[in-house]
C-alpha cells in the first residue's frame, strides 16, 4: 500500500507495491512534473484531479493567447 504525497490517503500503486500488471495511472494521460513534489505518487483521486486543472489551465491558455 502506497500513501499520496499530495494527501496522505493509502492507495495501491502497481508500480510502487511491485504489482505484475500496470498501475492504474498508465491509463490516464501524462502529466508531468508533479507540481513540488521531488517523487511519490498521487492517489487516483488527487492526479485525476490534477490533471483536469491542467486540462483546464491549458484551454484556458489557449484561449485567451493573443498572437501579437
Amino acid at each position: 500500500m502506497s500513501l499520496c504525497t499530495r494527501c496522505g490517503v493509502p492507495f495501491g500503486c502497481a508500480m510502487a507495491d511491485g504489482g505484475d500488471a500496470p498501475c492504474w495511472c498508465t491509463e490516464l494521460p501524462p502529466v508531468v512534473p508533479v507540481p513540488g513534489v521531488e517523487a511519490g505518487c498521487w492517489c487516483p483521486a488527487c492526479l485525476r484531479a490534477h490533471i483536469a486543472s491542467a486540462a483546464s489551465d491549458a484551454a484556458l491558455e489557449k484561449r485567451f493567447r493573443r498572437d501579437d
